[in-house]
């Protein structure tokens, strides 16, 4: 073990980092990348920040997502590995659908990564990534020239499907995906309180109930799918039921599926836009 590396680890575990040198090697490999001339300066200034509880990925500015290299920076929301279920069940839609140009909605885009890893794995879908907020959209932007895919990604903003208005895309979509803030407003006023002392409030908030999102996302996705388009969200734990019914009550889908992680948790629902729906 290099005397750098050694001494990175040692000051983690004093920290309190469970997995002190495995985070280590992360914070010197980013450390001799940003800094090269210095990286001993700046690992010793990313460890400094970590142990204060800022999230490893905005310390090192990077988190890999389904095996892709992305920028992480505060203001969106870390990827989570279980959103990797999310992607790799649209990556599947996409793939078994046979189409040469699939066109695929990313809604609350977050840093981008659901849209750069489907751009990245299928290299002929065309991807419209859309968030809220500045700072979604500006990250978003960069991981897609990050990942190369910048020419098949585009980022807009606005609320929702708002900022997709006027680009012709209307009854064209065949994918809807969507990671949406699932957490209802009561746990993050209690047990999860926590979660927002690094990272946006929006990109967790699902209103009083945690499924003020999807409501909307399973109307105004609507006129943007084709018939036959699909939409796949992520869902919390124990949401699956409600989400079903959000699908149910549209009276406009079919074919709802729903989807076990590893553990046997629904975490990913979806459905199929009704071939007799115009909009």
């Amino acid at each position: 073990m290099s005397t750098l590396l050694e001494e990175i680890t040692n000051t983690l575990g004093r920290g309190g980092i469970a997995d002190a040198a495995a985070e280590a090697a992360l914070i010197v490999q980013a450390a001799k990348v940003s800094a090269p001339s210095d990286c001993g300066e700046a690992a010793r200034a990313m460890v400094s920040r970590r142990i204060t509880g800022v999230p490893l990925a905005y310390v090192t500015g990077h988190k890999a997502f389904m095996g892709v290299d992305l920028i992480a920076a505060q203001g969106a929301l870390i990827p989570r590995v279980e959103t990797e279920l999310l992607g790799y069940e649209a990556l599947n839609v996409l793939r078994s659908s046979g189409l040469a140009t699939p066109m695929v909605i990313d809604m609350c885009c977050g840093s981008g990564n659901l849209a750069c890893a489907l751009a990245h794995y299928h290299p002929s879908a065309r991807v419209w990534a859309s968030d809220l907020t500045d700072q979604c959209v500006e990250i978003s932007r960069r991981n897609a020239e990050h990942v190369g895919v910048s020419d098949r990604v585009v980022v807009v903003q606005g609320d929702l499907f708002a900022g997709l208005a006027g680009l012709g895309l209307e009854n064209s979509i065949d994918v809807v995906v969507c990671g949406p803030p699932f957490i209802s407003q009561t746990k993050l006023a209690t047990e999860s309180a926590w979660l927002l002392e690094h990272e946006p409030r929006e990109a967790f908030d699902g209103g009083p109930y945690g499924l003020s999102i999807q409501q909307r996302i399973v109307k105004e996705a609507l006129p943007f799918l084709r018939p036959d388009g699909i939409l796949l969200f992520e869902t919390g734990l124990g949401q699956e039921r409600p989400a079903r019914m959000i699908f149910e009550r549209a009276k406009a889908y079919e074919d709802i599926r729903l989807v076990n992680d590893a553990m046997g948790e629904v975490r990913v629902i979806s459905a199929r836009k009704r071939a007799d729906i115009a909009r």
